[in-house]
């Protein structure tokens, strides 16, 4: 029996090798000069080419089937048959869809500093994703950990929204704003302030088990915690599970571009109420309050969806609220198949790609640099198989739907350098 197992375990291991990255990052006609080996090209050519696969996006309104060209790490030329020999290193695409590199909104990336962060270079190959949003993992009091000992040492480009708690969810599962004191409003501004280059705006969770007896007061105080950082277009990300109150007025205190996530969660006291979008929702978006699903372990319900979106709530972006808990449940909401939840929702994939790409990226306001393939951007980019068959998707409280599409994942490059083969030399990125 062993020798089975063994033998089991050994064909698996091929598989892998072959499906997700030997297949997807062959190495076919590479040639073997010491430049090509470390991801060179010769003067005027490509250190990297992605070879025939339809490519989608958004941003630039393009949709066939082209080549790729990347040099030091970012998007030189796209056009069809460009020429191999130019090139240092080749992926075979062919038969395959690309995107811009995804762009998580809302994920928890803050291993060791939260209790549920997720190491966001782990979730590549299951993700597509090079753009993390940790959203308020780290507070003010651990802050600067994330950003020196997480963020900069990530192979993945990652942001944040500082909690408006200063211990972030270094306490979860116990709700941090049970206790007003951890709600430091100056504290908060102030480390929103100093960290302009990576920091978005102020997090803050309302629901029940949260906020306990203190009711939206959090939101008030990280909604002035962003005004007082002066920081120009900070946002607030507010959290809704089963709200506390009445939902209007927590609704009411959102301003134009501050976002709104767990919108389709059908927990308790939320954005539809009896089968309809409660009146002060629709006001928001209307007014400008954007939108983030938010998918999570128990935020997103396909009979809460369903009609919000048939009445005009519809998302601005698609997120996956990845973390060490949800990454564990039955839905699996690692953002690809979130994006193909949409997909069987009705959306188009240029929708459903660009509210994972180039929309979050604009609200970010970095989206010169990050959702896109323009020439002259970090190439940061996604390979998918576009599998067409039946399939049944999960939401977060048991329903099913049936879809006839998936995007699954083979292979994500960050700034020129593939997660997998083919491997530069030296081993470096930005």
């Amino acid at each position: 029996m062993s020798h089975d197992n063994d033998a089991k375990t050994d064909v698996k291991r091929r598989r892998l090798l072959q499906g997700s990255f030997g297949l997807a990052a062959s190495l076919s006609g590479m040639c073997h000069s010491a430049w090509a080996q470390q991801g060179l090209a010769k003067p005027g050519g490509y250190d990297l080419l992605i070879i025939g696969a339809r490519v989608i996006d958004p941003s630039q309104d393009l949709d066939k089937v082209v080549d790729i060209a990347i040099s030091r790490g970012k998007v030189m030329e796209i056009g069809a048959n460009l020429p191999a020999d130019k090139a240092a290193q080749k992926i075979d695409a062919k038969g395959r869809l690309i995107t811009p590199g995804l762009v998580d909104l809302h994920a928890h990336t803050y291993p060791q500093g939260s209790a549920i962060g997720l190491p966001a270079d782990e979730l590549a190959q299951f993700t597509a994703t090079t753009t993390f949003v940790s959203a308020g993992d780290a507070g003010a009091n651990n802050f600067s950990a994330f950003k020196h000992y997480i963020q900069a040492q990530a192979r993945s480009r990652m942001y944040a929204f500082i909690h408006i708690s200063s211990i972030g969810l270094a306490g979860f599962p116990v709700g941090e704003m049970k206790n007003m004191d951890y709600a430091n409003i100056d504290l908060a501004a102030r480390t929103l302030d100093q960290n302009q280059d990576i920091a978005l705006g102020i997090k803050v969770r309302e629901s029940l088990d949260v906020v306990g007896d203190n009711g939206i007061e959090p939101l008030r105080r990280a909604r002035l915690a962003a005004e007082r950082s002066g920081v120009k277009g900070a946002r607030v990300m507010c959290h809704i599970g089963n709200a506390p109150g009445d939902l209007g007025d927590l609704l009411n205190l959102l301003r134009p571009g501050d976002i709104l996530t767990h919108v389709y969660s059908g927990a308790g006291n939320n954005t539809v109420q009896n089968g309809k979008v409660i009146a002060a929702a629709l006001e928001a978006k209307k007014r400008g309050v954007l939108i983030d699903v938010g998918h999570g372990g128990g935020s997103f319900d396909f009979t809460v969806a369903e009609p919000a979106l048939q009445q005009g709530l519809t998302p601005d972006t698609i997120s996956s609220d990845l973390h060490a808990y949800s990454g564990n449940s039955p839905s699996i909401p690692f953002l690809p198949q979130v994006v193909s939840k949409f997909l069987t929702l009705g959306f188009t994939l240029k929708q459903a790609i660009a509210m994972a790409t180039v929309r979050p990226a604009e609200i970010i306001n970095r989206a010169p640099l990050v959702g896109t393939l323009k020439v002259g951007a970090p190439a940061d980019i996604a390979i998918f198989d576009l599998v067409e068959k039946p399939v049944e998707w999960l939401d977060t409280k048991g329903n099913k739907r049936a879809g006839t599409v998936s995007l699954v994942p083979v292979q994500t490059i960050r700034a020129g350098v593939p997660f997998g083969r083919p491997f530069p030399s030296p081993f470096a990125y930005p």
